[in-house]
């Protein structure tokens, strides 16, 4: 939800983003209707049903790792039980990009993602799948691989697939960054983006959706970093730094399909729009901001994303 939030804002009226989800008929559900409604994002097939809305309680340290910040998550995955591959509707598939977000939080659409992932090969969609802590894999088979799809080849139908490294390295059953890209390269995963905190971020392309890229890595944002260490007054933390991220990549795939067709689109260029967006979130409380007008967020981050490209145009 998040990342979709972070792109609608992002693109600020020039694409329609829906959500598909299910949330309680509680206080919690009406609250979070309440922030969604100051978001662009449509919200026609979110699901209200008489269960416990899903809810986070997140432990933030924002001094962790000389400043650059952590967090602990205790997830409660309620209504999102309520969720069914059946809720996606044919208005889901005709859309240029699906985005399957933090799929392991939404247990029946994350064990037929394979299903849905093939349908929406079969209508010509862009796949966007951009994962999340597996608290039930975990639970049930400590320290073992995690089941992102039924099988390999299913990692073929992904377009773009976002993780962080603890998750690359249980989605892949490996247990360094090297041997989860090679995973995911021979796999068929067509792009990956792999973060790491405040270090460097490895991604790959294929050629198919965007130009070809043998795996690299891109630097975090210098200028944000450099404001957390220097700006004593700033009153953020690294919640949803991740989500803003996806939502930036998310927003740069929508602008340059706009223009390119598949195969031309830049990588590095969404990626820049990514970082951009996930270090401006380390300068506010929570993963979503609200605006006071649409546009503001695009021409607050639109600085740091320059000054990135700035900053990496000696790495391309």
């Amino acid at each position: 939800m998040v990342a979709l939030i972070h792109a609608a804002q992002l693109l600020s009226n020039k694409a329609v983003i829906s959500f598909y989800g299910a949330i309680g008929n509680d206080k919690a559900g009406e609250n979070i209707r309440e922030i969604i409604r100051e978001t662009p994002v449509s919200v026609n097939h979110l699901k209200i049903v008489n269960y416990t809305s899903p809810t986070t309680h997140v432990l933030s340290d924002p001094a962790f790792n000389n400043g650059h910040g952590e967090r602990t998550f205790i997830h409660n995955i309620g209504a999102a039980w309520k969720i069914y591959p059946d809720d996606l509707d044919e208005n889901f598939y005709k859309a240029d990009i699906n985005v399957f977000g933090g799929t392991a939080l939404t247990p029946n659409i994350h064990d037929h993602l394979s299903d849905l992932l093939a349908k929406a090969k079969q209508n010509n969609c862009i796949s966007i799948v951009n994962t999340v802590f597996d608290f039930r894999s975990e639970k049930s088979n400590p320290g073992k691989r995690w089941k992102l799809v039924r099988d390999d080849e299913s990692f073929r139908k992904i377009d773009i697939l976002l993780m962080d490294l603890e998750e690359a390295l249980k989605i892949s059953g490996t247990s360094n960054v090297e041997n989860a890209a090679d995973f995911f390269i021979q796999t068929g995963v067509s792009s990956f983006v792999i973060t790491n905190g405040a270090s460097p971020v490895w991604i790959f392309s294929d050629g198919c959706l965007f130009k070809k890229l043998p795996l690299i890595q891109l630097p975090t944002s210098e200028n944000v970093l450099s404001e957390l260490k220097y700006n004593t007054g700033l009153a953020g933390d690294t919640t949803g730094c991740g989500d803003n991220l996806v939502g930036g990549i998310i927003a740069s795939v929508a602008w340059q399909l706009a223009k390119k067709r598949p195969g031309k689109l830049d990588l590095i260029e969404a990626c820049s729009w990514g970082i951009a967006s996930g270090g401006f979130a380390c300068f506010y409380i929570g993963g979503t901001f609200i605006e006071g007008k649409a546009g503001e967020k695009f021409n607050l981050i639109k600085p740091y994303y320059k000054l990135y490209r700035k900053q990496i145009q000696n790495l391309i």
